[in-house]
């Protein structure tokens, strides 16, 4: 376990900053944005434009990654789910 002071990277700091300001006061929080992403993945399979329809949805999505990570998750098990299955055939002989 490191002892002394965390040391701060230009990479950590850059971060940081973006972070900072890409924030404003109309945030929501992780909970607000999964109760909401199942509406934002349907908007955006169906063509519609999500970032429109759900503005606060898209922004926390683009500056949380792990709300990011869970939505990518969802939307490509939504993808699987709609993309027509192959049948297979059976042939007689």
């Amino acid at each position: 376990m490191p002892t002394g002071p965390m040391q701060i990277t230009d990479s950590t700091l850059k971060s940081v900053s973006q972070a900072v300001r890409m924030t404003s006061s109309d945030e929501i929080a992780c909970d607000e944005c999964f109760d909401s992403m199942d509406r934002f993945a349907e908007a955006n399979l169906t063509g519609l434009d999500a970032a429109t329809a759900l503005p606060l949805v898209a922004r926390h999505l683009a500056m949380c990654p792990d709300c990011g990570e869970e939505f990518e998750a969802l939307l490509t098990a939504l993808t699987a789910m709609v993309r027509p299955r192959p049948r297979f055939r059976f042939w007689r002989r």
